[in-house]
C-alpha cells in the first residue's frame, strides 16, 4: 500500500507540476517541431523510469537489438498498466499508442499522451475506431511508430495465457508495410493487478522479437496475421516464464 502512495503522490506531483512546460513545449513546437517531440518523449520517459523504480520492478529485456531504426507497429501482450510505462520508458523513437478513448477524460495525462502522438480508440464504436487506425496509418508513414495491445482489453485471465488478437491493428502494417515487432510481457500483473491496491517487487520479463514484414510473408499467413503474431507471442511468454 505504502508504495502504491508514493507512486501515486509522485504521479499527482508530476502531472500538476508540469503544466508550465505544456506551455513551454507549445513555444518550443512553434519553433522547432522535431525538438519538442523529442524533449516531451524524454521528460515522460523519465518520469515512467521514476515510477519503476519507486515500485521496485526489475526487468530483464530480450531482444531490443531486434527493433529495426525505422517506423514500426508493436503488437504486444496486455494485463496491467504498468505495460505501458515499462514499454514506453523504452522506446528510442516517437512512438504513439493507442489507448482507450476513457484515458482522454485523466486531466493532464491526455495532453502528454497528444503531444506524444497517442490515440485514443473507442471500441464501442466502429467508425471512429477506423479513424483511429487510419490515423495511426498517418502516423507511420510519417516516421512515427505506433504500440497497440491487440487484446483490446486488459486479460484478467491466467498468467501465460492470451485474449485472441484483433485483426484490425495489424491494418497499419499491411497497409504501410511497416514491420511488426512482437514484444511478449511476463509478470506484470504481478505488480499491482494480482493483488491491489498493493505494488510488491517484481522481476518483469520483456523480449522484443525479431520484425515480421507483411508483405514478405505468404498471402494464408497475412490473411490470418493476428493469429500468426499471437502465436509468436504465446511461445514467447511460455518460453520466458521460467526467467
Amino acid at each position: 500500500m505504502i508504495r502504491l502512495i508514493i507512486v501515486a503522490v509522485f504521479l499527482i506531483l508530476f502531472l500538476i507540476l508540469s503544466i508550465p512546460i505544456f506551455f513551454v513545449e507549445r513555444l518550443i513546437g512553434k519553433v522547432n517541431k522535431d525538438a519538442k517531440d523529442i524533449s516531451s518523449l524524454r521528460i515522460v520517459q523519465w518520469a515512467f523510469k521514476v515510477i519503476t523504480r519507486l515500485s521496485g520492478v526489475s526487468v530483464t529485456v530480450i531482444g531490443e537489438e531486434n527493433i529495426p531504426d525505422e517506423a514500426v507497429l508493436f503488437i504486444g501482450n496486455h494485463r496491467s498498466y504498468f505495460d505501458i510505462v515499462l514499454t514506453y520508458s523504452r522506446c528510442k523513437r516517437l512512438t504513439g499508442y493507442i489507448a482507450k478513448k476513457e484515458v482522454q477524460k485523466v486531466p493532464f495525462l491526455s495532453v502528454w499522451m497528444q503531444y506524444l502522438y497517442c490515440l485514443f480508440l473507442d471500441r464501442e464504436n466502429a467508425k471512429e475506431g477506423l479513424k483511429t487506425i487510419l490515423k495511426a496509418i498517418e502516423y507511420v508513414k510519417n516516421g512515427i511508430s505506433i504500440f497497440i495491445f491487440p487484446e483490446g482489453t486488459r486479460n484478467k485471465g491466467e498468467e501465460l495465457s492470451l485474449l485472441p488478437f484483433k485483426d484490425g491493428a495489424f491494418r497499419i502494417a499491411t497497409k504501410t508495410g511497416c514491420p511488426i515487432v512482437p514484444v511478449s510481457l511476463n509478470n506484470t500483473a504481478d505488480i499491482l493487478e494480482n493483488h491491489f491496491p498493493h505494488i510488491k517487487k517484481t522481476h518483469v520479463v520483456i523480449e522484443y522479437g525479431k520484425p515480421i514484414y507483411p508483405n514478405e510473408l505468404d498471402t494464408e499467413t497475412k490473411k490470418h496475421i493476428g493469429a500468426y503474431v499471437q502465436n509468436i507471442v504465446q511461445e514467447t511468454i511460455n518460453k520466458n516464464a521460467e526467467i
